[in-house]
Order: C-alpha cells, then structure tokens, then sequence
C-alpha cells in the first residue's frame, strides 16, 4: 500500500463491513431462535450476546470515519474544495436509498407493512448537517461533537404532545419510535442527533490524516484518544454515573459480570455506548496505521467500496434467504447455533470478494461521477 495513512481508513472501515455482515447473517438465518432482544443478560446465551457486542463498533466506526474522509475530500493534495455539494449530494442519495433500495432488501417488498429508517438514513442526515456545519472552524466543530455526544443523554426525559411538529423532530434527532402509523407507519429505528456529533468528531479529526501529518503524531493522538475514552468509561460505569440510562449491576459470574458491564444502550447511543465503540475502534485505526499484511489488504477492499458491498452482500442475503426457505419447504430457514451465523458470513464475504474488488478498482480509474457516491 502506498498511502498507510489513506489504506488504514479502508482497512478500519473495512473490518466494520465485516463485523457488519456477521449481524446481518444473524438477522437472515436466525431470527428463529432469537430472543427479543440479543442483549438481555436473562435470555440469551454469551455467544449470541458477544455476536451482536461485536455489531455495536459498526455504526459509530462507520460515521466517525464518514467524517474523517469527508475532510480529506475537502482537503486533497491539490488543496482545499468546498465539500458542500457532495455533502449534500450524498446524504440525499444516501436518505432516498434507504427508504426505497435499503428497506426493499429487508422485507422484500416495496410496500411493507412497517418503512424503517436505519443507519443508511441516519449517515445521510448526518451528512446533510455536516454540509451545513463544514465552514465553521474545526475546533468549533469538535466542541459540538463532544456537546452533542456528552450531552445528549441528558435530554432523555425530554418529550412532546403526541402527534405534534416538535414530536416528530424529536422523533427523527433523539426519541426512537414511529414517526408516522397511518396509513403508512414510519419508525425512526436511528435517531440521528448522536450520529451528528460522531460525524463531526470525525470531520474535526480529518488533519491527523492529511498528506503533511507526521505518522508518529497521529498514533500518538489516536491512542491517546481511544485511551481517555475508556478511561471516562470505566469511571462512569464503575460509579452508575451520568452516561447510561441502564445501570451496571452484580452479576452471579464474572462473565456475567462483564456482559452487564458491557451492554449499553445503543438506540440512541449512549455516551457509554459511543466511549466504549469509538475509544477501542480509535485504538485499532492507530494500530492499523502501522500495519500492512494480507488480512488488511483484503478488508481494505471491502472498505474502499463500502455502499457497493453494503447493498449487494443485503439482497444476495435476501436471495439466500428465500432459497433456503423454498428448498426446505419452510416459511424461513434459519441454523440452529452461532459458530454458523459466523461461518456463513465467512463464505458470504469469500464469495463477495472479487465483485467488490473489481467494483473498487472500476471506483478508483473511473471519470463518471456517480461512482464515486459508491
């Protein structure tokens, strides 16, 4: 690899679309056997609990690194560029793919019987408020990442009449829930107001990564960074402080112990939540910034063209699915322990592989403009 400071980008992103198609064969080939919720200590095993664990780094790794190639695509080699239009651009692409591309992948349906707005949405919006923030000094901008993200659990208790103007924004930036249930019922699964602030964390961060950065300096920055976020978590979990609306409490094992201590909330992110996903996915950009093998040239190629596999590793999910059901003459065919969820998405990403590299290589030698919004 040419470019470390580049590849490491590509590599961390990478290995986020590969913890992310794990959860996704989850949701595919397991939902028979599912609890209501994977995280609840009471109901379900560690394996599934450390499976979904390992799905939270995705979302907050994906945004902050969102932010930080957004301020490289404003500062390229050839100096600086206004980045408001392909902002802008982006997110509005970003929105209309999910609520048409996205959600048809889930159900199969281009009218079902619930329209979610996932992290697709949520990284647009993001973007779209990033597009309107850029022009503010960088130090600005990471006060209001550290505002937005310290702060915005103290906003919890926080509400408005049902069915009004200012319960649906408060729907859309903070408070999970349906943002419309007739006729067509819209639910807000990602409130968008914690991503703004990882967003623009990561645009704040982007001089660690530009062309004249000293590499020592920016390992340095990042470790100590990731270092002071678990530090702060530590300290707020171990005292059931401000940072968590669930408390930490003893368990009868010490693995139990450490999934109670674990097991954030994440819709929205709690401050905990962002501290411990952002604090070890900062550590592991600083340890990748050094490295180059084989491993990483291979998740640098899923993170060089990440929509592209986003969309197509869903619907070849989708089509999965549904032959497995046909085949077994079930309504949904799904395994029947964890170590499978993770061996299918093992062949899944082999078989996805070479697309996504050819697909990265056209990216990079391409002039047409829509392939880079991929």
């Amino acid at each position: 690899m040419t470019n470390q400071r580049i590849a490491s980008i590509d590599v961390a992103r990478g290995l986020v679309m590969l913890l992310m198609t794990v959860d996704h064969v989850r949701e595919t080939f397991f939902m028979q056997h599912q609890v209501s919720d994977p995280m609840d200590l009471a109901a379900t095993s560690p394996a599934l609990f450390f499976t979904r664990l390992s799905a939270h780094f995705c979302a907050p790794m994906f945004v902050f690194l969102t932010g930080l190639s957004a301020w490289l695509y404003a500062n390229p080699a050839s100096g600086p560029r206004d980045p408001t239009s392909f902002l802008v651009k982006r997110g509005l692409l970003l929105v209309t793919m999910e609520i048409v591309v996205v959600n048809f992948a889930w159900s199969g349906s281009f009218t079902p019987a619930i329209l979610y707005l996932q992290v697709i949405w949520a990284i647009g919006l993001a973007m779209l408020t990033l597009a309107l923030l850029q022009r503010l000094r960088l130090a600005v901008l990471a006060a209001l990442g550290v505002l937005i993200v310290g702060g915005h659990n103290a906003l919890a208790g926080v509400a408005f009449e049902p069915g009004s103007v200012a319960a649906s924004v408060w729907t859309i930036l903070e408070q999970r829930g349906y943002l419309l249930e007739t006729p067509l019922r819209v639910k807000v699964s990602y409130p968008v107001l914690a991503w703004i602030g990882v967003i623009l964390l990561g645009y704040a961060c982007g001089p660690l990564f530009a062309r004249a950065a000293a590499p020592l300096r920016r390992r340095r920055c990042l470790m100590l960074g990731g270092s002071l976020c678990l530090a702060l978590l530590v300290l707020l979990r171990t005292v059931n402080a401000y940072g968590e609306p669930v408390p930490w409490t003893v368990q009868a094992d010490a693995l139990h112990k450490v999934m109670a201590f674990v097991n954030f909330t994440k819709y929205p992110p709690s401050l905990d939540f962002l501290l411990l996903t952002l604090g070890c996915g900062v550590l592991v950009l600083a340890w990748l910034d050094a490295r180059d093998t084989a491993f990483t040239r291979i998740a640098a190629v899923f993170g060089g063209a990440p929509l592209f596999y986003y969309l197509l590793h869903l619907y070849v999910l989708l089509g999965l699915g549904r032959m497995a059901a046909a085949a077994s003459g079930v309504s949904r065919a799904d395994v029947t322990a964890v170590w499978q969820i993770w061996a299918i998405a093992a062949a899944l990403v082999a078989a996805l592989y070479w697309p996504t590299r050819r697909f990265g290589q056209y990216k990079r030698t391409s002039h047409r403009a829509w392939v880079k919004y991929l």
